[in-house]
């Protein structure tokens, strides 16, 4: 939910009340001192927040409210804020700032790695934190940080937030590596990939080379959402180029 006053009706607990205008910004942190005190230093600078105090509630609120920018911190009870930050980079654009107390090379990069923009290890001052804000806010993209967490083809649908497949309101089971490129076709639906394209989104730069691995897992997408391997209505072969996710009625089976 988003955070709301809890002052007495004090002065300095109206300051906490998030402005009705303004950069919206999730708090992903357990740790109560911490929500409040940001809570409260957000909120008199102009920003409205939204909190969470766990994975779970950070994907599912990053979903719901669309922020302008995530901090996150990485020691969370459930999920770690790493895989945190790469489930969310499968869907937003969102600015992710990381604020832990964990501050070893390996962690920084990480997360880096993963999609994180910047990272900052607690403790930390409060008026370098809101430079950082200011900056990565004015290098957000313009217009929406976040995809469609749903998206439909024909019968197929992906949720990117549940990390959900289904066809005709069936939900198929894919391994990570189906996922993540049926995910990547989805994102691109109509679009050709190629097959540099895809292995790169899928295994990494350094299997730009390995055809044979995208003519494998392409085939176990078939038999997994197409009605008819043989000719498949949505996993369409472009020769010698790559593949592309259509729509049923957009050109004939390959």
């Amino acid at each position: 939910m988003l955070a709301k006053d809890e002052g007495t009706g004090s002065t300095a607990g109206a300051q906490t009340e998030p402005a009705p205008v303004g950069p919206l910004i999730l708090v992903v942190d357990d740790a109560s001192p911490m929500q409040k005190m940001l809570r409260f230093v957000l909120g008199s600078h102009g920003f409205r927040t939204v909190e969470a105090t766990n994975g779970t509630e950070a994907l599912a609120s990053a979903a719901s409210y669309n922020p302008n920018l995530v901090l996150l911190d990485l020691g969370l009870p459930d999920l770690d804020g790493i895989e945190v930050t790469r489930r969310l980079r499968e869907w937003t654009n969102a600015p992710i700032l990381i604020i832990s107390a964990r501050g070893h090379e390996k962690d920084k990069v990480a997360a880096l790695d993963l999609g994180a923009n910047d990272y900052m290890t607690k403790p930390f001052g409060v008026g370098e934190l809101l430079a950082r804000i200011r900056v990565w806010l004015r290098e957000a993209p313009a217009g929406p940080s976040q995809e469609r967490s749903v998206m439909e083809l024909g019968d197929l649908r992906i949720d990117l937030v549940r990390r959900l497949v289904s066809v005709a309101g069936r939900v198929v089971r894919l391994t990570p590596t189906e996922y993540k490129l049926f995910a990547t076709l989805m994102r691109n639906r109509v679009r050709v990939m190629t097959h540099e394209q895809l292995l790169e989104a899928t295994w990494g730069p350094n299997c730009a080379g390995h055809i044979q691995y995208l003519h494998v897992y392409m085939g176990r997408l078939r038999q997994k959402l197409e009605p008819d391997t043989s000719r498949p209505r949505y996993l369409i072969t472009e020769a010698g180029v790559g593949y592309r996710l259509a729509a049923p009625d957009r050109g004939s089976p390959r």
